[in-house]
């Protein structure tokens, strides 16, 4: 891209190959809080999960569901976010998806019962839909090639990291105040990034790239991404992936607190403990950019993950070594995910600049979705260590057999930035 962006009524937006580091640097910490705002909301809570239990007198299984509810609404909801974007451009959609956030987190505090804070965190999830596509698109509509891929990758820290940090946050509200205290800092939340929003985000979908609305407009846009079958593959792979993902994150609250003893504050250390291997792994993608491809990177990231999937159930069945064996070789499936965070989404958007908002829509979709079946599949196996276990070795072998098996016969190699 070689000529800025023209805006309705504002600014031009520079193209990314001709921002300064610093303005590269500000657009990824304002999407980045966008991105992470998805992340928050479902997993913030997840160290009250014991205490929304016994405060709404229902059972372990019915709470878990409120989990699964939010991710089923930021899957659905990215579907029809996408394509309106693409339509109507990203700040409009954006802003109204932060404004439903708030009132969504402000109604949860006074939910009387499990049924009504079920239909409430759909609902968030939904709202929240709109921060994760758009941010996903911005980047597109600005950047290209190896400049996406490494923007990208540093988006992609965000979006790694938020999951397992929000339940840290979590406990730490949970010092001064009860589980309501959760969705009133969501609220506060939202009201800041729709600051954010109004006053920092440009337009950068101008009215002469967007396509034209309505429902067979949206049917068009989603058949040609359904005929690409090497952008399904990488799309499959990130469900997979973020399944296992999400059954360790909504898992791990009842494993480590009840299974093993823990408190609320001392679940949130180890669960912050264990970003470090998801963080630095993401970084750490940025130095392989510059010897690897992201196909390449990926390839690797997957076996290794599948390898310390089948570490931590054997340490999960056996017992050896307690609480401490289990949470290292945890670890290494989160350094491997961490590798592939950035990796496969940024082989499948390259493949779509036309369509960024859609694309981002169908990959974000996926991805929740995949967690939306992870997370509730570790109750259903008993909610524990073993169960808990077997869903992410299960999630990284398929994912590790999709790119070895399915990838190759799709021409997933031309795929790759800047191909």
């Amino acid at each position: 891209m070689s000529d800025a962006v023209t805006t309705d009524g504002a600014e031009p937006v520079l193209p990314g190959d001709l921002m300064t580091g610093r303005q590269r640097v500000w657009l990824v910490l304002m999407l980045g809080a966008f991105i992470a705002i998805g992340p928050l909301t479902v997993d913030m809570y997840l160290p009250a999960l014991p205490a929304v239990t016994a405060a709404l007198a229902t059972t372990t299984t019915a709470v878990q569901l409120t989990l699964t509810g939010t991710l089923l609404g930021l899957a659905v909801g990215q579907l029809f976010v996408g394509p309106l974007s693409d339509a109507a451009g990203r700040r409009r959609p954006l802003l109204a998806g932060l404004i439903l956030h708030v009132a969504a987190s402000i109604l949860c505090v006074f939910a009387p019962n499990i049924a009504v804070l079920d239909v409430l965190r759909v609902l968030q999830g939904l709202s929240v839909a709109a921060a994760t596509v758009i941010a996903t698109a911005v980047v597109r509509d600005l950047f290209s090639g190896s400049a996406f891929a490494r923007i990208f990758s540093r988006l992609m820290l965000v979006t790694g990291a938020a999951p397992i940090l929000a339940p840290s946050l979590g406990s730490a509200v949970l010092r001064w105040t009860d589980w309501q205290g959760v969705f009133v800092t969501l609220a506060v939340l939202g009201v800041l990034l729709i600051a954010v929003a109004l006053f920092g985000l440009p337009e950068t979908l101008p009215p002469r790239r967007r396509h034209r609305g309505g429902a067979a407009a949206t049917v068009h846009w989603y058949g040609r991404l359904f005929r690409d079958r090497a952008f399904l593959a990488l799309v499959l792979v990130v469900g997979l992936y973020s399944a296992a993902q999400f059954a360790y994150v909504a898992g791990s609250s009842f494993v480590l607190q009840e299974q093993y003893g823990l408190d609320e504050q001392q679940f949130g250390l180890v669960f912050a403990a264990s970003v470090a291997g998801l963080i630095g792994a993401i970084q750490f993608n940025v130095v392989l950019l510059r010897r690897y491809t992201s196909l390449q990177i990926l390839r690797a990231a997957l076996i290794a993950g599948t390898a310390g999937g089948f570490i931590v159930l054997f340490f999960a069945v056996t017992g050896l070594g307690g609480l401490a064996t289990l949470l290292v070789s945890l670890f290494l499936v989160l350094a491997a995910i961490g590798l592939a965070f950035p990796n496969a989404p940024t082989l499948a958007m390259t493949r779509h600049g036309e369509a960024a908002g859609t694309a981002a829509a169908l990959l974000g979709a996926v991805q929740f979705g995949g967690g939306a079946l992870g997370a509730p599949l570790v109750g259903v196996l008993g909610g524990s260590s073993v169960a808990m276990a077997l869903v992410v070795a299960g999630g990284m072998t398929a994912a590790t057999a999709v790119m070895l098996l399915v990838a190759p016969r799709v021409g997933l190699a031309g795929a790759e930035p800047g191909a």
